[in-house]
């Protein structure tokens, strides 16, 4: 049975009232050997039919969108790729005589996915929801953003490092807005903090300690 609770959004309505809406509790993440489990418990397929099946329609996948097309798989979604600026290189301004940016300054930034509406359905149908005990815990506004920064940077005078768990118990941030803040740091020039790495294992350090 999953979970829900009123959160309060951060804007309020056009009234000046608060407004509260139904958010899911996640309860830990179900990943490729979990499902694989349950299909196969449920069919005759083997463990390894399974996972061939589901890493070929990924490269089927992944092919049809680098030849520009979208990907509709009935009953899951469409998946459509998007397109950005490799790292580094500045934005077209579209003015005359300006530097245009060519195929090799881009690269596909993300992937973007609409479900299709009967797995909406199907995710309908099945869930049991009951109200969590729990609330939902806010983010701290304790410390404006500069003192946020200057912390961190205390932090980094110690510290090789610094990762997203460490902004959060810093700062009382809750995770999500401790790395976007973090984000927006490394994105400012004027900030001191640069990163190093990708995705789970991006960490923040002094910009002068950046390497290349």
């Amino acid at each position: 049975m999953a979970s829900y609770e009123m959160q309060e959004s951060n804007l309020p309505d056009k009234e000046g009232k608060r407004i509260l809406f139904p958010r899911m509790k996640l309860q830990g993440q179900a990943d490729l050997d979990d499902m694989i489990q349950n299909i196969c418990h449920a069919s005759s397929f083997t463990p390894g039919d399974v996972k061939g099946m589901v890493r070929a329609l990924a490269e089927e996948i992944a092919r049809e969108m680098a030849n520009g097309k979208s990907v509709k798989v009935d009953g899951i979604g469409i998946f459509s790729a998007a397109l950005g600026l490799k790292k580094g290189i500045e934005r077209e301004t579209g003015e005359d005589g300006a530097t245009r940016r060519n195929a090799m300054s881009i690269h596909v930034k993300d992937i973007h996915f609409k479900a299709d509406k009967s797995l909406l359905w199907q995710t309908d149908s099945r869930c049991s929801l009951e109200r969590s005990a729990q609330k939902f815990r806010k983010s701290s506004v304790k410390y404006t953003p500069e003192e946020r920064l200057q912390i961190a940077l205390k932090h980094l005078e110690t510290h090789a490092f610094l990762t997203v768990a460490d902004y959060c118990r810093l700062t009382g941030l809750l995770r999500n807005t401790a790395a976007q803040e973090l984000k927006r740091w490394a994105a400012d020039p004027a900030s001191g903090i640069g990163s190093q790495g990708a995705k789970s294992h991006k960490v923040y350090v002094r910009k002068n300690n950046v390497t290349a």
